[in-house]
């Protein structure tokens, strides 16, 4: 086969697994290599403003079953997976890839090493900021408007528009990971039905930071894993061509 029929297979394969095999076993190493590629996906910035928490405990996958509203995916699953948005990192993030790129092109190309100053040293951090009111927002809506008036400009730098962009980020990192478990031979099933503030709580989180969703993960019990044939939207219906 080759890369493309494999991958195609792979996510032809993947279903959101309603129920686990709770009588198999599944190496811990699955999880582990999974979320490795999962910090390889693509990232706005390469600012990587998300944590994963594996849960693997009997007592902590009942707790989390129980904020993850009794799903049997949840109450069957060998692991689950927390996954946060993390903006309130974003200084530390853009320190750290400041002092990466920095030590790569400091003293071999000049053009690169300021470039990476002022963007991961200026741009990010002041990118990022916001404060309780807005403000700082708004502010920031006015300057791209005024220069927008002359050529394309990035216009999404409210504090709302920040926190979309860490989901989206978040989102193709998980969208990796549980394909790189479906590659395993294992399944998973992403849910937003939780309580995420008790599970924020319960992660002892601090106040910025965002649950984004808990992946189930384990070997699906056929032919319960999946509720149904899978059901999309028409394919002409969601792509256009202009």
């Amino acid at each position: 086969m080759t890369e493309a029929e494999v991958f195609n297979k792979i996510v032809e394969d993947r279903r959101a697994i309603r129920k686990f095999d709770v009588e198999k076993v599944m190496p811990e190493e699955v999880v582990a290599r999974s979320l490795y590629r999962a910090t390889l996906s693509p990232s706005s910035s390469n600012m990587q403003l998300y944590e994963f928490y594996r849960i693997r405990k009997k007592e902590d996958l009942a707790t989390l079953t129980k904020y993850c509203m009794g799903q049997s995916t949840a109450k069957t699953a060998h692991e689950m997976v927390v996954a946060v948005v993390r903006l309130d990192k974003y200084k530390e993030r853009a320190k750290h890839n400041h002092a990466v790129l920095s030590k790569l092109w400091e003293g071999k190309d000049e053009k690169k090493f300021k470039r990476v100053n002022n963007y991961y040293g200026k741009l990010m951090p002041m990118f990022y900021f916001t404060d309780p009111f807005g403000i700082a927002g708004f502010i920031k809506k006015i300057i791209v408007s005024f220069i927008g008036l002359k050529r394309p400009v990035v216009r999404q730098v409210s504090k709302n528009d920040m926190r979309v962009g860490g989901h989206k980020s978040l989102a193709l990192a998980v969208q990796t990971f549980m394909l790189s478990v479906q590659s395993e031979g294992y399944g998973t099933c992403p849910m937003e039905g939780m309580d995420s503030k008790r599970i924020k709580r319960w992660l002892k989180l601090p106040s910025k930071a965002e649950i984004n969703m808990v992946i189930s993960v384990g070997p699906p019990k056929m032919p319960d894993a999946v509720y149904n044939e899978r059901l999309r939207v028409p394919y002409d219906e969601v792509v256009k061509m202009k």
